[in-house]
């Protein structure tokens, strides 16, 4: 093979170098501050999704408790009268055995029955006969109400579990996430930047809408809970996250909501853009966020740890959808 040129040489070892040093000098290059914001965003997205599952989860819960505690009440009554039926029982067998535990029959065929002792045996017989139905229909209720309650401990337990196992995962977010703020704000103080999340970028609030109803109560407690933190599975008074920031809202002005984006956008009305005034909801992020809106164009939020509860335009995302409390 006929020797190359140097100069055709020199370039070809000398793009050899670049593809072999370059890949590394890359693969060592510190990331941009760009690149750290969209991996703390990113870390932010996850992180509220598992709060919002863990806050769904605590509502099953509470509901779940709720059934077991009720079925326990309803059984109280019945253990009561089930007490009762067995005293009765009780008290005709020592009046049988008194009497000689003479049946109605045997007394018939005893040669010298009194019309006395046929009726008050008859009347026993009977009152047991009752009495044993009602301990027999109890005895069926309690075994139903026995099947319904280990159902319900079952479930219990699943959700308790449910709830540790997205607490362990939450940890996990959380402790990544302060090593990307830490990383985060390296990248801002070089830059000089803000270093403040894009979708948490809070802007000044207009001023508060004149109106009245449940919709202004809960319109002017989000104004209250302004530059209040973002702490998560919190609904107040000091901290908040986006669920228990609207929850809390609107329980000021005595409506119940549910401490989870997705089950309140179950329990609103759905109304279109256009339809949107002040306290209306606005859902984002496939319902694993939630905000309020106040007018103007703009919404009041808890975003994310980290942050404080904030004003924000109702675009800051794209929006899931819209809804009014009933």
């Amino acid at each position: 093979m006929p020797a190359l040129p140097r100069l055709l040489r020199v370039m070809l070892y000398g793009a050899i170098a670049v593809a072999v040093v370059a890949p590394a000098a890359a693969a060592n290059a510190a990331p941009s501050a760009k690149d750290l914001q969209q991996q703390v965003d990113q870390a932010n997205a996850n992180f509220e999704k598992i709060v919002e599952q863990y806050n769904g989860v605590g509502e099953r819960l509470k509901a779940t408790q709720a059934e077991a505690d009720a079925l326990t009440a309803k059984m109280a009554p019945l253990q009561s009268q089930m007490d009762a039926a067995y005293a009765s029982v009780g008290e005709i067998a020592v009046r049988a055995y008194k009497g000689g535990a003479m049946t109605p029959m045997a007394a018939l065929l005893s040669g010298s029955p009194s019309a006395g002792l046929i009726d008050e045996l008859t009347s026993l017989d009977h009152l047991a006969r009752v009495r044993q139905a009602d301990i027999d229909a109890f005895t069926r209720t309690k075994t139903q109400f026995d099947d319904q309650r280990k159902a319900l401990e079952n479930l219990l337990n699943t959700e308790r579990t449910d709830q540790k196992n997205l607490a362990d995962q939450k940890a996990k977010i959380e402790a990544d996430l302060v090593n990307l703020t830490a990383l985060q704000k390296k990248a801002a103080a070089a830059t000089g930047s803000s270093g403040t999340s894009g979708s948490g970028t809070s802007k000044a609030p207009p001023a508060a809408p004149n109106i009245g109803g449940g919709a202004g109560t809960a319109v002017r407690f989000a104004y209250g809970a302004l530059g209040k933190p973002y702490v998560f599975a919190a609904a107040g008074p000091s901290s908040f996250d986006c669920s228990g920031l609207t929850m809390a809202a609107w329980r000021a002005a005595g409506r119940s909501l549910p401490h989870n984006a997705a089950m309140q956008w179950s329990a609103v009305a759905h109304i279109s853009s256009s339809q949107l005034q002040p306290g209306d909801l606005v859902f984002y992020s496939g319902l694993s966020h939630v905000a309020i809106y106040i007018g103007s164009g703009s919404v009041i939020h808890a975003p994310h740890t980290g942050t404080v509860v904030q004003v924000a335009s109702v675009n800051m995302m794209t929006p899931y959808g819209y809804g009014r409390v009933r």
